[in-house]
C-alpha cells in the first residue's frame, strides 16, 4: 500500500487568497492527500502568490528555497495573480514545477499525475479574457472565523491596479451556493464569518460576468443576516460609490452584521482620485463616514491609502493627510505606490522619490497609530462582546469585539472560539484593550 501523499501550502497577500487555498487545499483531502504545516516535508508545496506589492514577488524565491529545504525533491507549484500576470517568470525559478493561472488553479489535481521534478516549470495560464466562471471558496480551519468568498474580478480601470488582469472580469457566486458554504461553515461550530472578494459591493453579476444583476449586494446581506448559527458577519472592504445607505441601515439593526467596515480611498484629493480613475470624490467619502457614524457611533472604519502617486505634490499629499486627521475613522492600511506593468500609472510622469514615499508612508502610518487610540480609548467603560482567538501569544489570549477592537486576556484555552460579553477598562502599554466580564450585561 502506498503511503499518503502530503500536501502543504502558503498563501500570500489577501483574506480572498486564504479563501480560495482553503477551496484548493479541500479539493487534495478528497484525493486522498494529507495536509501539513508548510515547514513540514511535504510532496507537493503550493505557493498561492499575490501581485499587489512588489514585495510579494521578492518573497515567492524565499518560499520556494524554503520548501526545498524541507524537502529537495519536493514539487512545488505555483498559483494566484502573479502567476498569471508574470507565469514564464515565476516557471524560470529554480525549483518551481508548475505555474498555474486564473482558471486552472482550482483544477490543480488534475496536472498532478506524475510529482516527479521537472527540469523546467511547466505552464499552464489562459488569456485573462478566459476567466470568466465563478468558482466559490471559503476558508476554515485555522482560525475562529471564515473568509467567504461571494465575488471575484473587477471591471474598474483603476490606473495603478493589475487586479483586473490578473482575476478577470466581475462576477459573483449565486445566491444559493453563498448562503449553502455559510451553513456549511456555520456548522463547523464557526462563530464568524468574513465576506469576501475583490469588489464584492459589485456583487450580483452572473457567473460569467453577464452585466444583468439577479441580485444585488444589498439582497446578499440581507439572506446572509437570516442564516441561523451564524453568530457574526463582517463586510471585508467595500468600495465608498457601492456603500449604499440601505447597506449601512440594514448593518445598523442587523442580528449578525457587526459595526466595521473597510473603506478604501487611496487619496484625499480629488485631482488624484482623478488620476487614478476612482468612481467617486472625497465629498462623497465624507458623506458615507458620516451616515455610518450618525446610525452607528460606536461603528469602526477602516481606511485603505495609497501614497506617492504619480503628481502627488507635498501640498497635494497634505491634503490627504489633513483629509484623514478630520475624519471620524479607526484606523488606516497604508500602501506606498508601487509601478505595476502593464498600467496606465506606470507611465505617468511627476514620479515621486522612493524616499518621499517611505516619508510619506511613515507620517500616514503615524496618523492610524493616533486614529486607533483615540478609537479606543472611546470604547472604554462600553459593554461588548469578544470572539476570543485559538492562539496562546505569549501568555495571553486575544480577540475581537464587533466593532474591531482588539483586546487581551492571561491564555485561557476555555475562551477559544467563545463569545464573551466584557466591559472594556483601559489600554494596556502595548496598546490593546484590556476588560473585565460582564455576565449578565445589557449591551448597549
Amino acid at each position: 500500500m502506498n503511503p499518503t501523499k502530503k500536501v502543504a501550502f502558503y498563501t500570500l497577500g489577501c483574506k480572498l487568497n486564504f479563501s480560495e487555498t482553503s477551496t484548493i487545499a479541500r479539493s487534495f483531502k478528497d484525493e486522498g492527500f494529507d495536509r501539513v504545516d508548510f515547514k513540514e516535508s511535504a510532496d507537493i508545496y503550493v505557493i498561492n502568490t499575490c501581485s499587489v506589492t512588489k514585495n510579494a514577488d521578492k518573497r515567492f524565491k524565499t518560499i520556494v528555497k524554503q520548501a526545498q529545504k524541507s524537502n529537495p525533491e519536493a514539487f512545488v507549484a505555483a498559483i494566484g495573480c502573479y502567476a498569471q500576470l508574470k507565469p514564464e517568470e515565476l516557471a524560470d525559478v529554480n525549483g518551481v514545477d508548475l505555474v498555474l493561472g486564473a482558471t486552472e488553479k482550482f483544477k490543480i489535481t488534475d496536472y498532478l499525475n506524475d510529482l516527479t521534478k521537472n527540469d523546467f516549470g511547466e505552464v499552464h495560464s489562459c488569456e485573462i479574457e478566459e476567466a470568466d466562471f465563478y468558482v466559490g471558496s471559503y476558508s476554515i480551519g485555522d482560525r475562529t472565523r471564515a473568509f467567504l468568498k461571494v465575488q471575484d474580478g473587477c471591471d474598474y480601470k483603476c490606473t495603478y491596479c493589475t487586479i483586473p488582469l490578473a482575476r478577470g472580469i466581475s462576477r459573483s457566486d449565486t445566491m444559493t451556493n453563498v448562503l449553502k458554504n455559510a451553513k456549511e461553515i456555520s456548522e463547523q461550530g464557526i462563530k464568524e464569518i468574513v465576506l469576501t472578494g475583490v469588489n464584492i459591493g459589485d456583487y450580483g453579476k452572473g457567473e460569467f460576468g453577464n452585466k444583468k444583476h439577479e441580485h444585488t449586494f444589498l439582497d446578499l446581506v440581507k439572506e446572509l443576516d437570516n442564516v441561523e448559527g451564524i453568530e457574526r458577519l463582517r463586510i471585508s472592504s467595500i468600495e465608498p460609490n457601492l456603500l449604499k445607505n440601505e447597506t449601512i441601515e440594514l448593518v445598523s439593526n442587523s442580528r449578525a452584521f457587526v459595526p466595521h467596515f473597510h473603506i478604501p480611498l487611496q487619496s484625499g484629493s480629488n485631482a488624484i482620485l482623478k488620476k487614478m480613475k476612482r468612481r467617486y470624490m472625497k465629498e462623497l467619502y465624507v458623506d458615507r463616514v458620516a451616515r455610518i457614524k450618525e446610525v452607528m457611533p460606536h461603528a469602526c472604519i477602516g481606511v485603505d491609502v495609497i501614497v506617492g502617486f504619480p503628481g502627488e505634490t507635498d501640498d497635494i499629499f497634505l491634503e490627504t493627510y489633513n483629509f484623514l486627521n478630520a475624519l471620524d475613522i479607526s484606523y488606516l492600511h497604508v500602501f506606498q505606490y508601487s509601478e505595476r506593468p502593464n498600467t496606465e500609472a506606470a507611465e505617468m510622469p511627476n514620479v515621486v522619490s522612493k524616499a518621499k514615499r517611505a516619508k510619506r508612508s511613515k507620517m500616514l502610518r503615524g496618523l492610524s497609530a493616533k486614529k486607533r487610540r483615540a478609537f479606543y480609548e472611546k470604547q472604554l467603560n462600553t459593554a461588548r462582546t469578544v470572539l476570543f482567538e485559538s492562539d496562546n501569544k505569549e501568555g495571553y489570549i486575544h480577540g475581537f469585539t464587533e466593532n474591531y477592537v482588539k483586546v487581551k486576556a492571561p491564555w485561557n484555552p476555555e475562551l477559544v472560539n467563545t463569545l464573551e460579553k466584557v466591559r472594556l477598562t483601559k489600554i494596556d502599554e502595548d496598546g490593546l484593550v484590556r476588560f473585565e466580564f460582564q455576565e449578565d450585561l445589557a449591551l448597549k
